[in-house]
């Protein structure tokens, strides 16, 4: 017998008991930005390179350790993209969406990174992202963090998730903070863990979002950002909190919330959880006003987030906030003798063309008939249609109830068809 091939390693099947939780999440995420008036976009899940590397930062984890990037047969070096700001960016710019335009966008997909694979965190992973671009005051930043509390409402788990906020100020204020930071941690080396002297001088606001509780006590001594900021970034982050107390939203702002991009400022965000341990934050986001200029277009204020799916599905899952979960089909279709097996998929096209929304299973694969009703059972169905001679014979179908205990009765073609409008309602 041949190896069995197996899926490779952090790259997930999703199978149908759990494809059913998705589409819900999906349907009801598409729903959400809807109401909010935003679009979708979609692009490819191949870029170049270098739109990484520009965007997320060359000294970054993601640039240099996790990004699956191979070169193609013509020498280009491409990547699978790691996240989706940079894809939309670079999409909405070169679609010449961006200058001088507002634009509310979204976008659902497969993201890759060569990760540790973890409890609802894999190399190939699904986000669902938003982006808004040509809105540079706090009003926008508090639109996307209202409708993602909205989001939390529709979907059962807003007792479970808390807000973390802050703000980095300007990229001029953050190359300044930046300066006061190294100078602090430098009078601080012997205190510093290996993964905080590497990040020193590469990316030192990473160091303030450092695991290691030894860093953490050092760092309760650090300069804050929030008293190095520019004038105008805190009178943003203060309307943005002034509105989102308005909105009745709860929060916490964390002033060692950097978020692990480059290409944020100003207002970063988000969104935790204590039920999924160690994996808390199921939705991150901010300010990136600069990233549309540093790409290539003009420069345009931008704000947005995106969310891990598993992550999502899996606090769905823990919470209990599935819901109720369909059976594959309203309706198992039973046939005894080929001329009836036959004239079921006949007649069973015409009762999904008649009857929309309407879920039929027509049985294949033969069998007595008490082996269709078991699989007619099993499928989950409400009812079985079942078609035998007699009933070719006087142009009609017996009713057989799944669920309910009730009497089988036999209806014409024209009264099946109502069964059927009534019972998907």
């Amino acid at each position: 017998m041949a190896k069995q091939i197996q899926a490779v390693r952090g790259m997930n099947d999703c199978l149908p008991g759990d494809t059913q939780i998705w589409q819900k999440l999906e349907a009801i995420l598409r729903e959400t930005v809807a109401s909010f008036g935003y679009q979708e976009i979609r692009f490819p899940i191949v870029e170049s390179t270098d739109l990484f590397k520009r965007s997320i930062g060359e000294v970054t984890d993601i640039v240099e350790k996790e990004m699956y990037t191979f070169d193609d047969r013509n020498g280009d070096s491409l990547t699978l993209r790691p996240e989706g700001t940079a894809v939309c960016v670079r999409a909405a710019n070169q679609a010449g969406l961006l200058y001088n335009q507002e634009q509310r966008l979204w976008y659902m997909g497969p993201m890759f990174r060569h990760e540790r694979p973890q409890k609802g965190r894999y190399r190939q992973f699904y986000q669902f992202g938003l982006e808004s671009f040509g809105f540079p005051t706090a009003e926008m930043d508090a639109e996307v963090i209202i409708l993602t509390a909205h989001l939390w409402k529709k979907l059962g788990i807003n007792k479970n998730v808390t807000l973390e906020l802050n703000s980095l100020g300007s990229s001029e204020a953050r190359v300044k903070y930046r300066e006061i930071l190294i100078a602090f941690l430098e009078e601080n080396k012997s205190q510093l863990d290996e993964d905080s002297l590497r990040r020193m001088y590469t990316n030192p606001l990473r160091v303030l979002d450092s695991k290691n509780p030894e860093v953490q006590a050092l760092l309760i001594k650090a300069p804050k950002l929030s008293e190095n900021l520019d004038e105008e970034s805190a009178e943003h982050f203060s309307n943005l909190c002034e509105r989102l107390d308005a909105a009745g939203i709860e929060y916490q702002v964390n002033e060692k919330l950097v978020r692990g991009l480059d290409y944020y400022n100003r207002t970063v965000f988000e969104w935790v959880t204590k039920n999924l341990g160690a994996q808390g934050t199921i939705c991150a986001g901010g300010r990136y006003d600069g990233l549309v200029e540093q790409l290539g277009g003009k420069a345009t204020p931008a704000v947005g987030f995106a969310m891990g799916m598993e992550r999502l599905v899996l606090l769905l899952q823990e919470l209990e906030c599935v819901g109720e979960i369909r059976s594959n089909a309203d309706v198992y279709f039973a046939a005894t003798g080929d001329k009836a097996s036959i004239q079921a998929q006949v007649i069973a096209l015409k009762l999904r063309e008649q009857v929309p929304g309407v879920r039929i299973m027509v049985h294949a694969g033969g069998g007595n008939f008490k082996k269709q009703l078991k699989r007619a059972d099993k499928s989950g169905a409400q009812i079985a249609l079942i078609l035998g001679d007699d009933e070719l014979e006087q142009n009609v179908l017996t009713i057989k109830y799944l669920r309910e205990k009730k009497d089988q009765i036999t209806l014409n073609i024209d009264e099946v068809r109502t069964l059927l409008t009534n019972l998907v309602g």
